[in-house]
Formats: C-alpha cells, structure tokens, sequence
C-alpha cells in the first residue's frame, strides 16, 4: 500500500482583526480559537507537524502554550485585513524549504476564525485527497439560500435578474433545488507542488474537491455576533467540545 501523504498542518492567525478585535484569542468553553485548531490537528492521524503563522506575540505565546511549533514570526505586510491566504501559504513553504530543506507532500491550512473543524474532518479530507488526487480540498456547508432566488438589485430597486432565473426554473419548492454549496473556513488542504505550480489554493478547477460539514460545525467567527452563536451552540449542545477542552485538563 502507498504510504499516507506527508502534511504540513498550518495554523493562521494574525493578530489584529477590525470586527472582532483580539478574535483569535477570544475563548469558548475557556480555550481560546487558536486551541480549538491546535487541539482538532493534534488529534488528527494525518497531522506529521503542526506550525503557526503569527505576527503576534500574544498569539505565538499561546501556540507555545498549545504545543504547536513556531518557527518564524510573520512578515508585517502578511498580516493586513487585505493580505491573501495565498501568500501566508508561499511565505510559510518558502521559509521551510529555505531554513530547513524540506517540503512536505502537502499542507493543510486551518484559520482559527472557524473553529469547530474536528479530527474526523481533516481524516475525511486525507482520504478524498488521496482518493481523488486531488490539487486542493476544502470544507463546505450547504448554503442558506440557492442561487435561483439570489442576484443583484440594480440601482432602482429592480429584480429582474432574479425573476428571471425564477422562471427557467422547473421549481421553486425549496426541496426540489439541487444542493449547493460555498465554502465554510474550516479547512484547506493543498497539494504542495500543486500550490508552486499556481501559486494559488485554489489552482486547476478540475483538482479542488470538498467536504461538506453541517452548518454548526462551519460556523465562521468574524464579529460579536458570530461569537455569540458559536457559545450558542455549544451551551446547546449542538457542539460537543469535550473532544477539544478534555485535552486541555
């Protein structure tokens, strides 16, 4: 049997953040997002290193914490609101080819900003990857509203784009549309020579696959609001974190 592929794990998380000031270090159930990230790819079978890319030393203080290596400090100009994924991604192959003359078989990037990604995520991930040969695989959620009913309103309040696409359709019962799907953060797995080939994590369209999660465990934390649905969710039992902070006890 060939043998598993090689995975760097990558954790994300600058320091600033305008909607929710300090969000990577917010906590839920006492452990911080960074934790949740550090906790779900400890406890993934895949996981061969586990790395954070940080500007902050408040956040590089707590992957310490956490047990995760911290092996370089992020460029400044790779942790602004407009600084792409991409780029954190080049920087942190770059820096282990350079300093350490290695490279991995791939890397799976994690943004602490959704959380609730587990173990068994990333292993379904592993194994599509490696099923599919796949470029670049994703988490997913089932969108709230399909396409059929979205468009643009033009400048005077017209929606003729939407009604329009509402009459080609053969239904407009909710049940009878195709599902569909957008990408939720929680992870993203990219074939390292796949990415030096692009330059890009999402690279050839026909290599990038998804998993699709439910919709709590896709949620995205960028503003109070968000946070408040998250504790939500966990207070209710629609997250379980015993998985996460039993390991921090």
């Amino acid at each position: 049997m060939p043998s598993p592929p090689n995975i760097l794990f990558l954790i994300a998380a600058r320091g600033g953040s305008k909607g929710l000031p300090q969000k990577n270090l917010k906590t839920i159930a006492g452990l911080s997002l960074v934790g949740f990230k550090a906790r779900s790819a400890q406890a993934c079978r895949g996981c061969k290193r586990l790395i954070l890319s940080s500007d902050s030393d408040a956040i590089q203080a707590e992957g310490r914490r956490l047990g995760v290596d911290v092996p370089f400090s992020r460029p400044t100009d790779l942790a602004t609101d407009t600084a792409p994924s991409d780029g954190v991604v080049a920087h942190a192959m770059d820096w282990i080819e350079e300093h350490e003359g290695k490279s991995y078989d791939a890397v799976m990037l994690l943004e602490p900003a959704s959380p609730f990604a587990t173990a068994d995520h990333y292993d379904q991930a592993i194994a599509l990857f490696e099923e599919q040969n796949a470029d670049t695989v994703v988490g997913l959620r089932e969108v709230e509203n399909y396409s059929v009913f979205c468009g643009a309103v033009s400048k005077t309040g017209s929606i003729t784009r939407i009604v329009e696409k509402m009459h080609v359709s053969r239904s407009l019962r909710r049940q009878d549309q195709p599902i569909e799907v957008t990408m939720n953060g929680a992870f993203y797995l990219i074939r390292w020579d796949a990415f030096r080939r692009t330059g890009r994590i999402y690279g050839e369209p026909s290599g990038c696959y998804g998993v699709v999660m439910d919709r709590w465990h896709s949620i995205e934390i960028e503003t109070p609001d968000d946070l408040a649905l998250a504790e939500y969710a966990v207070e209710k039992k629609f997250i379980d974190v015993n998985s996460w902070v039993g390991e921090t006890t």
